[in-house]
């Protein structure tokens, strides 16, 4: 197998207690892109770090190519470090080899010194050498870098800064294999779609963890699903293709699963009424002759061998099955809300808005919003989003102009920041507190595991979950979104925009996200600095 290979077996990995990655094995040779999906917390940032080698594991080997690059939010330079040195550094190997092979070249006389050119050729055209320095300079201005002096030392940088200029010198660098972690962060969509045109050019490796699921349909080869709790049997699961062919094959299994599932439940329904009765359904029914007394007796004891065979054979299929049941589903995630109509609350709109002014953060003239409208704003940071969906809920009051909201609506908030004031209360207590009809397991929104877990000691994805199960547990008129994808899982990302579509109220979400911007059925608010 190629040396340019990168290979896992069995790995694992533990912090404290818990058992982060379980047996994990993946293979991923050159010119495959591999996208890690999952829950947060199902081990996407802790398996790059073991294929990189930045981290070992409890168990387990790791193959991998000499020239290895990892992106991940623990960046390798110091503040000290200049935009040029990063660069002059991820030039290094292409400068070198170059030199190397003029050096060469003028004497090729030696076996060792016509091998030497060889290798230094190969490894010069695949990460091409020669185009170095043109890329570099390509990179830096498809990444919005290009106006940055490379005087500038990285601690003058802002964090998003910072995170462009490690991943500009990885594609400038170009290693054999590449481990990124969230790398669309922080960037706009044209720099996200640069990105994505130099991932595809790569000949090597390249693994990639994100919820930016247009980046994984557009950059991937190939899904790897590392949450089990979304499979039947449990255990990382590699789909072929892209994320559409991704989610497509997951929706595939998901309805095998319920099939499955439903198909035991039916036998073992007749197997424990067979055990139960109906093999017993069987003896004669009439009582004997006299002048059939004995054969009356043969046949009956025949037939209670038959009974006896039947109830044994059902019981026997009954202890298998119960041995090694299909496991229910989880629980999707399901939106319920109350009708909201216009003889209930009078008129034709949930909310109008009128001159809003919030002095450098938001202008807007007109908004109206139907009792079941949907309306997607989007536009760059700063240009006043989440300052638009403080004042739609109230929470921001306008220096000028007016929101008018109908008679008795509920509004309800899901901010970007998910706050708890106990951050010691679990979302089970946080969530009975609500008297939500639909208890939380239901919603298919937090884990059977994390219900009695402190909310402090949840993961940021694992928060956001709470805070929406506890924003959907008395479910508003209007439903106000503020980047409601971010931190979680493409699969659930997925779940929520479907349950958006069939909510019968108001929804207003403010959000970057290409893949919902890309299949939102709704009006669109495009906001502008």
């Amino acid at each position: 197998m190629s040396t340019q290979t990168l290979i896992a077996v069995d790995l694992v990995k533990l912090f404290g207690d818990r058992r982060v990655l379980d047996g994990v094995s993946l293979t991923v040779s050159p010119g495959r892109r591999i996208g890690l999906v999952g829950e947060n917390g199902a081990g996407k940032s802790t398996l790059l770090r073991l294929l990189a080698g930045a981290d070992l594991p409890d168990s387990g080997t790791v193959t991998r190519p000499g020239d290895i690059g990892l992106l991940h939010q623990e960046l390798p330079y110091s503040p000290g470090d200049t935009i040029g040195d990063v660069l002059a550094e991820a030039l290094r190997e292409s400068r070198e080899l170059l030199a190397l092979l003029d050096e060469l070249a003028g004497d090729l006389s030696g076996p060792d010194r016509l091998t030497a050119y060889g290798d230094a050729l190969a490894r010069a055209e695949q990460i091409d050498a020669w185009d170095a320095q043109r890329r570099a300079a390509l990179v830096m201005h498809g990444l919005g870098l290009a106006d940055l002096a490379h005087t500038r030392t990285l601690g003058t940088l802002s964090g998003g800064q910072r995170s462009r200029v490690a991943l500009a010198a990885l594609l400038v660098r170009r290693p054999a294999a590449m481990l990124l972690d969230e790398p669309t962060n922080h960037l706009d969509d044209e720099a996200v779609a640069f990105v994505e045109q130099q991932l595809r050019q790569l000949p090597g490796v390249v693994v990639v963890a994100s919820h930016d699921r247009v980046f994984l349909d557009e950059v991937c080869t190939d899904i790897v699903d590392l949450d089990p709790s979304d499979d039947a049997h449990g255990g990382l699961v590699r789909y072929g293709g892209a994320y559409t062919a991704y989610v497509q094959a997951k929706r595939a299994q998901r309805a095998r699963w319920e099939r499955a599932y439903a198909d035991q439940q039916d036998e073992l329904a007749a197997l424990r009424l067979s055990a139960a009765t109906t093999a017993r359904q069987v003896a004669p029914g009439r009582a004997p002759r006299d002048a059939d007394k004995m054969g009356y007796k043969f046949h009956g004891a025949r037939v209670q061998s038959q009974v006896s065979r039947r109830v044994r054979n059902a019981e026997q299929r009954l202890a298998v099955l119960e041995r090694d049941p299909v496991r229910r589903p989880p629980a999707l995630l399901h939106f319920q809300a109350p009708a909201l109509t216009s003889a209930e609350t009078g008129g034709d709109r949930a909310l109008t808005l009128r001159g809003v002014h919030v002095p450098g953060r938001l202008r807007l003239d007109r908004l109206d919003l139907a009792p079941d409208g949907r309306l997607l704003i989007t536009g760059p940071n700063g240009a006043g989003k989440s300052t638009l969906l403080a004042v739609l809920a109230g929470q921001l009051r306008p220096t000028e102009g007016s929101v008018t909201r109908r008679r008795g609506l509920r509004v309800g908030l899901l901010a970007q920041d998910d706050r708890f004031d106990d951050p010691h209360a679990t979302p089970r207590a946080l969530y009975e507190r609500t008297h939500a009809a639909v208890p939380l397991i239901e919603l298919g929104l937090v884990a059977p595991r994390d219900l009695d877990r402190p909310v402090g000691a949840l993961s940021v994805g694992q928060r956001r979950r709470v805070a929406l199960a506890l924003l959907i547990a008395d479910p508003p008129h209007l439903l106000l979104l503020d980047e409601p994808t971010n931190h979680l899982s493409p699969a659930l990302a997925d779940e929520l925009e479907d349950a958006l579509g069939r909510a019968p109220g108001a929804i207003v979400v403010a959000s970057h996200d290409r893949w919902l911007r890309r299949h939102w059925a709704g009006a669109t608010l495009d906001l502008v600095c």
